[in-house]
């Protein structure tokens, strides 16, 4: 890390990332319920989403007052410095609000339009995963590195379902069609935990369509430094239409298979 902006921000993603995450792990209700929807009525948004936004935006904010913001729950300004914070104060809020422990923090910091930082804080993993541009990923004081590439009959895989209820059904018409060609599927409810467990070897390549910014930024960032290709339909970065991650061999084949299966479409 030569560059001497990147530690300081990497520090101040780990420490708001360690509170908001204490915050959500110490402090969620026994009664918790939801506080409102968004795309859909199972897209749901509970209060700890939002306190844990704000207490991350407040924390970024008091040290770095000139930087921008884009949150899930909001949080939205462009700031002065060149720096921008992308935030999912809690990727997987569903699995939250059952009390299934695949949840996390997931802020990552843009220099120019450029993700050069990301942090992604699993509470209930007890890991906090990290990436700086060209720096390499780590969880703790463990260097992540992907697997070696299997051919695509032998891969593990892991993808997501949107909540708008047409999307869904195409998505659960795609993996009906890879499940045969790979050598399995899992669903985890975390796309910032999913790319992290593609950095950490968990699994062999990721896939979705529907995300947001916010989603992906840490996560993809993570992956890439341990050694995964990431983007979307072919030729294209990852994005809405479809993020995809995996390690290296096996990244073209997969791509090709969700682009043949129309994986990008609702």
């Amino acid at each position: 890390m030569t560059d001497p902006l990147l530690p300081e921000l990497l520090d101040l993603a780990l420490e708001a990332a360690r509170r908001a995450g204490a915050l959500l792990r110490d402090g969620r209700p026994d009664d918790l319920a939801v506080a409102m929807t968004k795309s859909s009525p199972i897209d749901v948004v509970t209060e700890m989403d939002i306190a844990a936004e704000k207490l991350i935006t407040g924390f970024l904010a008091e040290h770095r007052p000139e930087d921008g913001f884009l949150g899930e729950e909001g949080a939205s300004s462009p700031g002065t410095s060149g720096v921008r914070w992308v935030i999912d104060p809690l990727d997987g809020t569903v699995n939250y609000l059952y009390g299934l422990p695949t949840w996390a923090v997931s802020i990552a910091a843009e220099r120019d339009g450029e993700t050069v930082v990301g942090v992604v804080e699993a509470p209930l993993r007890g890991e906090t995963y990290r990436a700086v541009l060209g720096g390499g990923a780590f969880a703790g004081d463990r260097r992540l590195a992907v697997r070696p590439s299997p051919d695509l009959d032998h891969a593990l895989l892991g993808t997501g379902f949107a909540y708008v209820q047409s999307r869904r059904a195409h998505q659960a018409d795609v993996v009906q069609r890879v499940i045969p060609r790979v050598r399995d599927i899992r669903r985890g409810g975390s796309a910032a935990i999913d790319l992290c467990d593609v950095a950490a070897g968990r699994l062999d390549a990721y896939y979705e369509r529907g995300l947001n910014p916010w989603d992906l930024a840490a996560g993809a960032l993570i992956a890439r430094e341990a050694g995964a290709l990431t983007g979307g339909r072919p030729g294209e970065p990852a994005s809405g239409d479809l993020t995809l991650a995996a390690s290296p061999g096996l990244f073209r084949p997969l791509q090709e298979l969700l682009e043949e299966l129309g994986a990008w479409h609702d």
